[in-house]
């Protein structure tokens, strides 16, 4: 089977992880959509994979962790009415844990926002640190238990409160259009000793802001969200690697896996494409079995 050459999956990889929906990137790349399609799923598990192997051992003082709304086929409340529907169709919360100094993604879950995922999370979370951290969550009561199940009394936790009104000057239709406006915050101890001064959610949020940038399916009033679930964790896959250990941080001036020490280098994307080629399954001779003194391949 004809396979495209390194530089063409390169800025395929690229251009999905900069913001260009999958059928823009089939039309810049001069490629069909199912080959977009297939690159991303083998993408997606290869960087699911290198996240697991290399993002262990971290050495962190504050996590900041947070949740980022999209949706799947069709938004919660249109499912039902929904044309074939998959089970999956719905709300799509990912969860993601950030080093607030390196900016380092330590951890993230794509799935519902409810107990059993934060639990998931934090149980994630808490294997990948190498010491005890200061830890901020929002007022999402599930992570009261989660993170209580994973860290027990081993973590400085606290979670900041936002207190929200209604957009002013606003009436009518245009007010679905504006979030709410957020007119104060509360700081809440939970467990441990958290210092005051660094209880925020203010470098997790951004980092948010930075996913729905750079990953067209989190774009909102848009037709370009995840039609299938499967895609849309092997998105969130791609990126995170491509965040962590290929683009470099502005304000670090490295990427944050040089800054957490993970990484010696810059990687390239062209470096992912190897690593994922070198790992494909290598076709092998077909089988081949006799019957009656005639080999037949199967």
């Amino acid at each position: 089977m004809r396979q495209l050459p390194l530089k063409t999956r390169s800025l395929i990889l690229k251009m999905l992880c900069e913001g260009q929906s999958m059928r823009a990137t089939a039309r810049l790349a001069d490629v069909s959509f199912n080959t977009v399609a297939k690159l991303l799923i083998d993408a997606g598990k290869v960087c699911a994979d290198l996240h697991d192997e290399l993002v262990q051992d971290v050495t962190a003082s504050r996590i900041q962790c947070d949740e980022i709304w999209s949706f799947t086929y069709a938004k919660q409340k249109n499912v039902a009415k929904a044309k074939r529907a998959p089970q999956e169709a719905g709300d799509t919360w990912t969860w993601t844990a950030l080093d607030s100094a390196t900016k380092l993604i330590v951890s993230w879950l794509v799935g519902g926002r409810d107990g059993e995922y934060a639990i998931e999370f934090m149980d994630e979370l808490r294997g990948r640190l190498a010491n005890r951290v200061q830890l901020t969550t929002d007022g999402h009561k599930a992570y009261l238990e989660a993170v209580e199940g994973a860290f027990g009394g081993d973590v400085d936790y606290a979670q900041l409160i936002k207190l929200y009104g209604e957009p002013t000057g606003q009436k009518g239709h245009e007010r679905k259009y504006s979030p709410s406006e957020c007119t104060g915050t509360k700081e809440q101890r939970v467990e441990g000793s958290p210092d005051p001064k660094y209880v925020s959610t203010s470098h997790v949020e951004r980092q948010n802001l930075t996913m729905r940038m750079h990953m067209r399916r989190f774009t909102r009033l848009t037709n370009a969200f995840s039609k299938k679930f499967e895609n849309h964790m092997h998105m969130v896959a791609l990126y995170t690697v491509w965040y962590n250990f290929i683009r470099i941080h502005k304000t670090l001036r490295v990427t944050p896996a040089m800054e957490a020490g993970l990484s010696e280098t810059v990687w390239d994307m062209d470096d992912l494409v190897a690593i994922m080629e070198e790992r494909a399954p290598k076709p092998g001779r077909p089988k081949t079995y006799k019957k009656r003194g005639t080999e037949i391949s199967k």
